[in-house]
């Protein structure tokens, strides 16, 4: 029987493939020293340009924004007009560079900045070849970073890919992004689902815009970014169950018969919410086994692959680090002899049958989607979802029913030699922010301004009557306009948007084994005479909220009265809704690295407000010098990822809140 199967499916030698692109995700600080480090990473090899924005850049605000306070230059490089974007590519021939920029809310305008630098080069533009994420509909389930409500929002997506197929055909225009839906708690069939739905969407809001002939090429310029996690097997099953679902999906709803246009084009960054901060130097090991999962299966190789730094759950890597992660992608390409065989797996029936029974359950996912009216009807739905999934992630992990090895087994361990006196990770230098405001000033003060005001006009005028955004953009690039600017238009005519946080105000069922907490809770209730009140905020542009809601939906849980209004506000913002709500205890929750301004900025304006007695608990990647600081600034409890204990901190939130211990301390 195996020599009858060897025999159907032989595993042979073919012409070797080619490696795919190599990229290093990047950016920090400033686009100087974001050059450098993209022509340094260069020279090592990397293959194609991956390209990390800060967060204003990515909502929309320019530098001196007082939401963009402490986010300047953190999570990548501020680009707020054409003078920063020309320096980001300096000597960076765009025209041989295949570039992605992951870039959502703002990507018109980025994209649009990326073309007038390559314009000034003298590059062809319709040869540029990259790639704008462009995905909204995942930044309003998981990362949030949008700007303007969903509608609008898919109009633009669908201006970006109506104008990159007429005049940058090799571009792809949008990167359905199911990475962060992975990040976000997202099971297989979830993150299949999810994805693919958002792919519909956008597919049928393109249809009408382009001749029916040309509709199968604009669908094959439609690509995703995936996320691999450690579950080895249960990932590339999961690759290829997308691989088959996208062909039909392509062929029966859209008739798309040319197999090349229906082919599943990604790119993945390996997942980067296993990593941990006990034991980082296990990380490599994980980032290793994830890399196969999204490599070993040519059916479901990816085109482009990048992958975390060792030490990204501990603070923005250095470039060794990142130079470690490339060397880990071209040694498996060009030492071994992976590219030089036909799928390893086809045939396989343990893969055949698991491939099955994940599209089965994306399809019935799918279909429940589509009865709501597609994605953009369901976001609310898929949102509470995801919430849902991720407890009962973090439940399997304090259960100890999922093993994370350093974590809750075999937590014993030699210090790290890799720890070096630096903190094993690159901190960015405060000062940056105000050079790049500084530099800012100096832009709007030498620019054209009455040419750059006519320019905005159009690019309003043009939202306003539901043209392509493109070319107004385009100009508005050249005039000198900058980053806040342009998302000002879209906010002026399309509005602002709060997305739905995914947790409810009503108990959920996962309530076992928390009888202890739910009484300490009411007994603490009642001697404070109401129920326990628990604010979580988010303040700045961090839109990072897995953990916020984990926390809301288990204080939840355990009896508190919680008050969580999701991302994005500003620390008067949350100091007003301490004093509305009478809070007994402030959660503050900050993943960008930004805690020390945006944490003393709320225990000043606390303090000002007569509200010293509130207990101050913040949560986020908070080097230890760091949470000194914090702590002498007023903070009463400092939590980063190796507590993944929820039920600890909820025991610290009743006890911090319980008048009997104060009076006692």
């Amino acid at each position: 029987m195996l020599a009858h199967r060897f025999k159907r499916h032989p595993m042979t030698q073919t012409q070797k493939d080619r490696p795919w692109l190599i990229r290093t995700y990047a950016g920090h600080s400033t686009a100087q020293a974001s050059n450098a480090l993209y022509r340094g990473n260069l020279a090592k090899g990397q293959t194609g340009l991956s390209v990390a924005f800060d967060l204003p850049t990515q909502t929309g605000y320019d530098s001196d924004h007082t939401l963009a306070r402490g986010e300047v230059g953190k999570v990548g490089v501020p680009v707020s007009h054409l003078g920063d974007m020309r320096l980001l590519f300096d000597q960076i021939p765009l025209d041989q560079m295949n570039t992605s920029m992951t870039i959502n809310a703002t990507a018109p305008w980025l994209l649009a900045l990326y073309i007038a630098v390559a314009e000034e080069q003298g590059a062809d533009v319709s040869r540029l070849q990259g790639t704008v994420q462009n995905d909204l509909i995942k930044e309003y389930l998981s990362r949030g970073t949008y700007v303007c409500p969903p509608k609008p929002s898919l109009k633009m997506i669908a201006d970006v890919a109506e104008y990159c197929y007429s005049n940058v055909p090799k571009w792809n225009p949008m990167n359905v992004c199911s990475y962060h839906l992975q990040e976000a708690g997202a099971t297989p069939e979830q993150e299949l689902s999810f994805a693919l739905a958002t792919g519909i969407a956008v597919l049928d809001e393109l249809r009408p815009r382009v001749p029916a002939e040309d509709f199968p090429a604009l669908v094959g310029r439609i690509s995703f970014f995936v996320n691999a996690g450690i579950r080895f097997v249960t990932e590339m099953c999961k690759m290829r169950a997308f691989v088959d679902l996208w062909d039909e999906i392509c062929e029966t709803r859209y008739g798309v018969s040319d197999p090349k246009f229906r082919r599943f084009r990604y790119g993945v960054q390996v997942n980067s919410l296993g990593l941990t901060e006990q034991q980082p130097e296990n990380n490599v090991y994980r980032i290793l086994i994830e890399m196969l999962a999204v490599t070993l299966s040519k059916k479901a190789r990816a085109r482009a692959v990048q992958l975390p730094a060792w030490n990204e759950a501990l603070g923005l890597p250095r470039p060794w680090d990142q130079q470690w992660s490339m060397r880990m992608q071209q040694i498996l390409a060009l030492e071994t002899d992976l590219l030089e065989y036909d799928d390893l797996f086809e045939g396989n029936p343990a893969v055949d049958a698991k491939v099955e029974e994940l599209k089965d359950g994306a399809r019935a996912e799918l279909a429940n989607l589509d009865s709501m009216g597609g994605a953009i009807q369901a976001i609310d739905y898929m949102k509470s979802r995801l919430v849902e999934s991720n407890a009962e992630r973090l439940n399997r992990i304090e259960a100890g029913e999922t093993v994370v090895v350093g974590v809750n087994r075999f937590t014993t361990t030699e210090p790290s030699p890799l720890m070096s006196a630096d903190g094993g990770i690159m901190t960015v230098d405060p000062a940056v922010e105000q050079e790049q405001i500084d530099r800012l000033n100096a832009w709007r003060a030498e620019r054209d301004e009455p040419a750059v005001q006519a320019a905005l006009a159009a690019l309003r005028q043009a939202a306003r009557e539901g043209r392509n955004i493109m070319e107004p953009s385009i100009a508005a690039a050249r005039a000198g306009a900058t980053t806040g600017e342009w998302a000002e238009q879209m906010r002026a005519v399309h509005g602002t948007y709060r997305g739905p946080t995914g947790v409810s105000g009503s108990v959920s069922n996962k309530t076992e084994g928390l009888d202890d907490l739910r009484a300490a809770v009411d007994a603490v209730s009642d001697r404070l005479g109401r129920r326990l009140k628990f604010l979580v905020g988010k303040p700045g542009l961090d839109g990072h909220s897995n953990g916020a809601e984990q926390i809301a939906f288990r204080a939840r849980d355990c009896g508190m009265d919680i008050s969580y209004e999701g991302i994005r506000l500003t620390p008067q913002e949350i100091v007003d809704k301490a004093i509305e709500e009478n809070a007994h205890v402030v959660g503050l929750s900050i993943l960008s690295g930004s805690h020390i301004p945006l944490v003393e900025d709320v225990m000043i304006r606390m303090k000002n407000a007569g509200l010293t007695h509130i207990p101050v608990i913040v949560g986020g990647i908070i080097p230890e010098d760091d949470a000194e600081k914090l702590r002498e600034m007023g903070v009463a409890r400092i939590y980063t990822p190796k507590d993944f204990e929820l039920n600890t901190i909820m025991g610290d939130i009743i006890s911090l809140a319980d008048p009997e211990k104060i009076a006692a301390e």
